[in-house]
């Protein structure tokens, strides 16, 4: 088997429960999806690295949202790399795919040669979820800190929703002998389970960070910081390479956790983005309006940053006039 090898459980996230440490957590695996956001964009390597970081945490936590809900995460920065955005699209039905994908805009001219995260500013991280028409999205912020983009989730987890949560991640290019470069990623999440904290009411209105030293303590302390420290002893091949399935991996790590294990949730990549939807978006536009949005060849043209998809119009079809005139 190498490394390019479609392998059984690439591109799947496997939720479990540690019983023994009162634990949640998923392992995912990542390889077409993120060829297939990639793909899409010529970014240089710093920013392939957030993008790819980006798209895993997506899987991970969107494995929660339900049936056709959708989870987006998104890092607005003043560095050299504005704007991350990433959206989850759950199943239609039970047994389908989730949809991913991602895409991010940057200042080539303001990009160094330090670590990934050191492309990002003064900014936040945002996770937003959309219940579907007629429900209110819900937003949560926190700063960029830490040092990651996970450590930003982890934050996020700690100071909005008072969980305790834990990211180990690996992402990167994996090459063999005669055959192209391909991407592959692996992570693993770890939460401890939603339950009131004492810790929640002393917080509000401080504007302090939390972590999750903040929110537990007692027999829960020990199982969490224990549980961690054996996290923290995942190779990386472990997480990206093509031996480890992930229900071995748990076994491996979680052992003497009771780890259990339920049902894979497939993901592949997939936009949302059509003809159809540039014409509504375009339809609260007057025809004056459309005619400033023309190019020189008299197009109104549309590209998707996320999937690289173009759309060439023609302005006397497109806004509320044009719509008005064919409905009369």
């Amino acid at each position: 088997m190498t490394l390019a090898s479609k392998i059984a459980w690439d591109d799947t996230v496997l939720p479990f429960q540690l019983d023994a440490s009162d634990m949640r957590g998923r392992v995912a695996r990542l390889d077409g999806v993120l060829d297939g956001i990639l793909k899409q964009h010529a970014y240089p390597a710093v920013v392939e690295a957030l993008v790819a970081e980006m798209a895993l945490l997506t899987a991970l936590i969107g494995q929660t949202v339900k049936l056709q809900w959708k989870l987006s995460l998104q890092v607005q920065s003043k560095g050299a790399v504005r704007m991350i955005a990433t959206d989850y699209y759950a199943p239609e039905n039970e047994g389908e795919p989730a949809r991913i994908r991602a895409y991010a805009s940057f200042d080539a001219d303001r990009l160094t040669e330090g670590a990934p995260f050191d492309q990002v500013g003064e900014g936040y991280f945002a996770i937003m979820i959309d219940q579907g028409q007629g429900m209110k999205p819900y937003q949560g912020i926190t700063s960029l800190t830490g040092g990651s983009l996970s450590a930003c989730a982890e934050a996020y987890f700690a100071q909005s929703e008072q969980l305790p949560t834990k990211f180990r991640l690996e992402f990167g290019r994996s090459t063999a002998p005669g055959e192209p470069e391909s991407w592959r990623a692996g992570g693993v999440m770890l939460q401890h389970m939603p339950k009131a904290s004492p810790f929640a009411a002393q917080s509000e209105g401080t504007g302090d960070i939390l972590s999750a030293s903040d929110l537990i303590a007692g027999d829960k302390e020990e199982n969490w910081n224990r549980v961690n420290i054996l996290l923290s002893t995942v190779e990386e091949l472990e997480l990206v390479g093509p031996s480890v399935t992930p229900t071995d991996l748990l076994l491996r790590l979680f052992h003497e956790e009771q780890p259990r294990v339920y049902e894979t949730q497939m993901v592949k990549f997939g936009c949302t983005c059509s003809e159809e939807r540039v014409r509504e978006s375009l339809s609260i536009y007057s025809a004056k309006d459309i005619e400033k949005m023309t190019n020189d060849h008299g197009r109104v043209t549309a590209d998707c940053q996320f999937c690289g998809a173009y759309f060439d119009l023609d302005p006397k079809t497109v806004g509320f006039e044009a719509e008005q005139a064919a409905g009369d």
